[in-house]
Formats: structure tokens, C-alpha cells, sequence
């Protein structure tokens, strides 16, 4: 059977008991309320035509993207957060009660976000390089340092998505996450998309935010190889300076491993990313796939509509 080709604008992630998914035209985001009941929140994607320059120019375009999926990914979660705990049964003025309430909340969590973003670059770019240091009696030369480093900044990311996955939370998030690829997997396939299809389909994707991340780490360590390692100093100022770099030769990267992944003795290029798969997807339920394959239908619809409305008329007048 032939393979239908998923435009790289169709992608997606796992929200709070639900899926989002974005194409060229729209978001759509559907949830699983508490009632059972399949909510949606949809928003039309907004196109900066300078932006769309920008996203065109190789290894620059990494760094858009990041940042574009990153704001619109807040978005949904935070529609996820706030939908799924209204309950349905409420009347009107308790719903607008807990949304004001929940307004402060949100606030209060993009300050931490924020705060836990710079953390987060923290531990993972800095804590190895000085973790390496006090192995260098052991390992004295350069690359050896760097390739300590590279060790230790995997460790902590492991470690790290492991103790998050022990959480009952972010379990169902890894696997609305699973959810999410398997829809994927099943468009890309060309095969109707059912439960039953869906299912069948793997948990892992060559083109998830999961590999980029692992990417990161790899292609840091042949970026660093071309800069001084001393002093220390030196060595952290460098690796902040670098992190736009490394972002955007891991974004190439994990491109070219998507467009090659169907070419025996090269599809191996994106084996990390998908290992790392197997700790931040799970296998979802029936129940988690449905929510998911709403989301995508949704979206699929909206792409069609808004594809008619872009085709010349050709209508006499």
C-alpha cells in the first residue's frame, strides 16, 4: 500500500486528558471532560508573513518553530487544565467563578513556568559542565570532557522523565502522548482511522519534540568540540551562547531523520529519538485514542474547509 505523507505542518501534543493537534490553517485541541463528554477548543493559526521568511531559512527556522510551539502549546494546555475541571452538571455563574479563579492560577503558573524554564536550562546545560570538571583528574583532554558532559547531561534527562512518569498524571499525559503518534502512524499509513487501526499502529514517531530533545545533547557534543573548554569560565559562557546553535542543527536533524526513516541502512539515524520514545509515550487506552482521533478529525475538517476558501473562484459574473 502506498504511504500518504503527512505535511510537516500537521503535528501535535499530549495535553491534560486530551490531544492537540495543529496543521497548516488551525489548532484543535479535545479533552476528555469528567463527564466523559469529548470538549474542543479550536483557534485558527496565525500567519506572520515574516515569520513564514524566517521558517523557510535553514537551522534559523528551528529556533521559529520552537518558539511557535511553545506559545501555542501553552494555549491548550492551558485550556486542557481549566476544561477538564469544570463539571458539566455546574450552573453558569459557578463555571464563570471558577474560570476567574482559575485565571490567578494560570498567571501564577507562567511565572513558575517561566522560572522552571530557566531552571530546567540550568541543570541541563551548566550542572553537567561542572559535574565534568571534577572529573578531570580522570579524564584530563578535551573531548573527553566533553563526552563526560554529553554522559551526564543524558543521565539527568532520563532520570528526570522517569521520576516525571511515575506520576499518575503525567502517565495518562505519556500516554494521550502515545495516543497522539498512533493517529499519526495511522493517517500516514492512509488507513481509515478507527480504534481498532489506531491501536495497531506504533506508540513512537520519528519526528517527536522527544528525539529533538535527545538530538540536542548529541549534536552539542560535536558543536562544543569546535570551541575552548578553558577555562571554565569560558566553557559555561560558551555553552549559553551555543544554545540557539545546538537548537537549530537538532531541529535539521530531526528532519532529516523523518525523511529518510524509510531507507534501509538509514532509518537507524533516528533510533535515539525513538528509544527515548519508550520513556515519554505509554500504550493509551481505547478510551484515550477515541479522544485523540476526535482531535484529529476535527482538525482534518477545518484543513479542508479552509483549504476551499484559499481556491480561486470560477464563477462567471
Amino acid at each position: 500500500m502506498s504511504k500518504h505523507k503527512i505535511p510537516p505542518a500537521y503535528g501535535g501534543q499530549a495535553v491534560v486528558e486530551g490531544v492537540m493537534f495543529g496543521g497548516k490553517h488551525n489548532y484543535v485541541t479535545a479533552i476528555r471532560r469528567t463527564d466523559g463528554s469529548i470538549d474542543f477548543f479550536k483557534l485558527p493559526r496565525k500567519h506572520n508573513p515574516k515569520l513564514n521568511r524566517v521558517k523557510k531559512i535553514p537551522f534559523i527556522r528551528g529556533i521559529a518553530a520552537i518558539i511557535e510551539a511553545s506559545a501555542n502549546g501553552t494555549k491548550h494546555l492551558n485550556f486542557s487544565s481549566e476544561r477538564y475541571g469544570l463539571d458539566p452538571s455546574e450552573d453558569e455563574t459557578l463555571k464563570e467563578e471558577k474560570k476567574a479563579s482559575g485565571l490567578s492560577m494560570y498567571l501564577s503558573l507562567a511565572v513558575i513556568g517561566v522560572l522552571s524554564f530557566l531552571f530546567s536550562k540550568f541543570v541541563f546545560t551548566l550542572v553537567p559542565v561542572f559535574l565534568a570538571e571534577l572529573t578531570r583528574p580522570v579524564f584530563p583532554s578535551d573531548t573527553a570532557q566533553i563526552a563526560v558532559e554529553s554522559l551526564f547531561k543524558l543521565i539527568l534527562l532520563l532520570g528526570y522523565i522517569y521520576f516525571l512518569s511515575m506520576t499518575p498524571l503525567i502517565k495518562r499525559v505519556f500516554q494521550y502522548h502515545g495516543a497522539e503518534h498512533k493517529v499519526i502512524n495511522c493517517y500516514e499509513q492512509n488507513l481509515p482511522i478507527t480504534v481498532e487501526n489506531v491501536q495497531n499502529q506504533s506508540r513512537l514517531h520519528y519526528r517527536c519534540g522527544s528525539s529533538f530533545i535527545l538530538f540536542t545533547i548529541i549534536v552539542g557534543m560535536f558543536v562544543y568540540l569546535l570551541v575552548p573548554t578553558d577555562p571554565l569560565w569560558l566553557r559555561v559562557i560558551d555553552r549559553v551562547a551555543l544554545i540557539p546553535v545546538v537548537l537549530g542543527i537538532s531541529f535539521e536533524v530531526l528532519q532529516l531523520t523523518n525523511k529518510v526513516r524509510d531507507i534501509p541502512g538509514l532509518k537507524c539515524l533516528g533510533y535515539p529519538g525513538l528509544w527515548l520514545q519508550l520513556l515519554t509515550t505509554k500504550e493509551p487506552k481505547d478510551d484515550q485514542v477515541e479522544v485523540a482521533i476526535e482531535s484529529f478529525n476535527e482538525l482534518l475538517r477545518l484543513e479542508e474547509r479552509a483549504e476551499q476558501k484559499e481556491q480561486p473562484s470560477h464563477n462567471v459574473i
